[in-house]
């Protein structure tokens, strides 16, 4: 669907310290870093402020390398963050607008910044996140974001670290995604996980053929 509302949210300054040879802390970077559109999230903005990818602890404090620059791979956690490190990330959500249900093999902190934002969970539970400095712990579990607003942005900035994936019963959880009007289709599903999973794995079918 088409969101009217024009994106009003201020581009963000990114500012990157180092030291110089003299030990001297320093800015390495001083910079404005616009949005761009998320392609699989239709009325969704991100930037990607910062990667690692060399564990934790991280060597960057001893690298000229821009973490920025670095490519994240979209077989890895939906794109968001490596396996073996961390992404700063910013993410904007358009009035009304929803991210598809998804998992990724991360612990995450997102922090609200602006707006507002719904944190939708797959068992039909949500929490509303109001007021900005509002904090979701991600810890691998399904889940999606919704703005309720009808007119404005919704901004937040998420710190994704690479973990094992999440384990219930002996069975690892992958790291997946799928459509929102899926989710609501099983939630009206009920308690037939039947019918439930047979939504879900057509779901799955039909991104494997797009």
């Amino acid at each position: 669907m088409p969101y009217s509302v024009p994106y009003d949210l201020p581009d963000i300054r990114r500012v990157v310290t180092g030291n110089n040879d003299s030990a001297q802390g320093i800015v390495t970077h001083n910079e404005i870093v616009p949005g761009e559109p998320m392609g699989l999230v239709e009325g969704a903005r991100g930037t990607t402020l910062w990667v690692t990818t060399d564990g934790i602890p991280t060597n960057d404090n001893n690298s000229a390398e821009d973490g920025a620059r670095r490519p994240l791979s979209t077989e890895q956690n939906l794109g968001l963050a490596p396996p073996d490190g961390t992404s700063l990330r910013s993410t904007d959500l358009a009035p009304g607008a929803v991210t598809p249900m998804h998992r990724t093999a991360t612990v995450d902190y997102n922090i609200l910044v602006s707006g507002e934002a719904i944190l939708v969970m797959d068992d039909g539970s949500e929490v509303h996140l109001r007021n900005p400095g509002d904090v979701a712990i991600q810890r691998g579990a399904m889940h999606a974001w919704r703005n309720p607003s009808p007119d404005r942005w919704a901004r937040w900035i998420s710190v994704l670290m690479g973990a094992s994936p999440a384990c219930v019963n002996g069975r690892t959880l992958p790291t997946e995604a799928y459509g929102y009007e899926v989710y609501e289709a099983r939630k009206m599903a009920g308690d037939d996980v039947v019918k439930a999973n047979e939504i879900k794995e057509g779901a799955k079918r039909e991104e494997v053929k797009a």
